[in-house]
């Protein structure tokens, strides 16, 4: 994110806290609109299959009853319903209406009375239907009631004889209904109150939580990586500062190493270019300074040119090992790398009066560049070499160690003693450091850059091993090399 756009502010339509508050408000309104809707549907389902049942049922009982082989008149059809009840003013129970028509939908009866239709033709498509052998039903829910018809044919021997019409008016059901629709949008109405201000209260704990990770975000961009973030509770928000909370943790110790990593270096590469330059202005401004001199003044000036160069090389190392893994692994003889690290020492451990013991096993394999695990054995040999006593000797050790069961790897040990001065104890951690030397002098003096233990700390752990220093009893220094082994059959030979 550039930095011009982190620093604004959200405009509150276009902020989290709004789209949360809108979030809910749509959540809460469709779960509002289903209240609404839903039982009502189900109710008024409920009540339309009741309705049928109970009009099918009467229709069903009066066209028995009609049934017969007489036909219909119109003083045996009032007869018969007579004797089931029916009366012209009250109609049967629950029924607002009853029509009986012959084959021709001549109504022969009819309880109505508003729009009596007896003795005229009944032009109702309910009848029309009913007098072509279906039985007819339909409800409808309107001017708050339940309207319900029913049809059915009045059938003797395969027959049709005519039709039995029944209609219904039902309020008291359609004014439960309606109170149940008005309770409903009660409840709805102290659902929105409520759920407005809890949507802004849940949207702002949110996005209070959010604006702490983002002011810490705009803190540790201005260089304050000593900075952290506090949020509460256990969910992902907390996780979230939590884990940026190890990022800066990782940043301030990143940011630390580098400016002392820069001081060092500068520092470093700063005294042979000064003595460069001094040895160049002293055989400049010297006017009549003899050969011998200017050879020594010559000769100087090539060895701090040549450390300039092992500093230079060392800090390539360092840095292509923290910008890329290493590549083209291949099984490598540890064996084979220590001997030829051991004869292009041997010179330097004549010169020093210092005797080199070696104890290596076989089959001491590692998944490693030769290159990458030269270095390593290289530059603790040398280390061993150059900072050892006359008369001192450094004993190399090459080993296997088993691993304990099968989830546990072989290793190969690599162990490099001497027998010189030691490292003091309060040295020991900060050995591996870059630019970190125990005796400035004497490593200047040796052509040390500080850098050696580095490059063989971050190899080792490039290829999953490890390394420790301790002190040799009863003197000098112990370093020990781990490798997982590799075998043949284990894929990548890793552990």
């Amino acid at each position: 994110m550039p930095a011009q756009t982190l620093g604004q502010s959200v405009p509150f339509w276009r902020s989290l806290q709004s789209k949360f508050i809108l979030s809910y408000g749509a959540i809460v309104i469709a779960l509002l609109i289903f209240l609404n809707t839903y039982p009502i549907l189900i109710s008024q389902n409920l009540v339309f299959q009741s309705k049928k049942d109970s009009l099918w049922r009467q229709a069903d009982i009066i066209t028995s009853t009609l049934a017969g082989a007489g036909g219909l008149t119109p003083e045996g059809v009032e007869g018969n319903l007579n004797q089931l009840g029916v009366t012209a003013k009250l109609g049967v129970a629950g029924v607002d209406r009853v029509l009986v028509t012959d084959p021709g939908g001549l109504v022969l009866y009819d309880t109505s009375e508003v729009d009596n239709a007896r003795d005229r033709y009944a032009l109702l498509w309910e009848v029309v239907s009913a007098l072509r052998g279906n039985d007819v039903f339909r409800s409808e829910f309107r001017e708050k009631a339940f309207h319900s018809w029913a049809a059915a044919p009045i059938i003797y021997r395969g027959m049709t004889q005519g039709a039995v019409y029944l209609y219904e008016c039902d309020s008291s059901q359609a004014e439960v209904l309606l109170d149940f629709q008005k309770n409903l949008r009660n409840v709805s109405l102290v659902v929105c109150v409520l759920a407005l201000p809890l949507s802004v209260l849940f949207s702002t704990a949110v996005t209070r939580r959010i604006a702490v990770l983002l002011r810490g975000i705009r803190t540790v961009r201005e260089g304050e990586y000593s900075h952290r973030v506090s949020v509460s509770g256990r969910d992902e928000l907390s996780r979230l500062a939590n884990e940026f909370n190890e990022l800066t943790g990782r940043l301030q110790v990143t940011e630390e190493v580098r400016r002392r990593f820069v001081s060092d270096a500068s520092h470093e590469l700063k005294t042979p270019l000064a003595s460069i330059r001094l040895l160049s202005d002293s055989i400049l401004q010297t006017k009549h300074i003899d050969s011998e001199t200017v050879q020594e003044f010559v000769a100087d000036i090539g060895s701090e040119a040549e450390r300039l160069t092992r500093i230079t090389e060392k800090l390539l190392t360092l840095t292509r090992m923290d910008t890329a893994p290493p590549q083209n692994l291949t099984p490598v003889d540890l064996k084979a790398v220590v001997l030829r690290a051991e004869h292009m020492l041997s010179p330097l451990a004549r010169a020093g009066n210092v005797q080199l013991k070696l104890n290596l096993a076989e089959q001491c394999l590692v998944l490693a560049t030769q290159d990458d695990l030269y270095q390593v054995a290289f530059n603790l040999m040398e280390n061993a070499v150059k900072y050892n006593l006359p008369g001192g000797s450094v004993m190399v050790k090459l080993s296997l160690r088993r691993g304990r069961g099968r989830e546990e790897r072989d290793r190969v040990v690599l162990l490099v003693e001497d027998t010189g001065m030691g490292i003091p104890e309060e040295d020991m951690p900060k050995i591996f450091d870059r630019f970190y030397r125990v005796d400035k002098a004497r490593s200047r003096a040796a052509g040390g850059t500080g850098l050696g233990l580095s490059i063989v700390r971050d190899t080792v752990r490039q290829h999953g091993g490890s390394v420790e220093v301790r002190r040799r009893v009863p003197e000098g220094t112990c370093f020990q090399v781990e490798f997982p082994r590799w075998q043949e059959g284990r894929k990548g030979g890793r552990p």
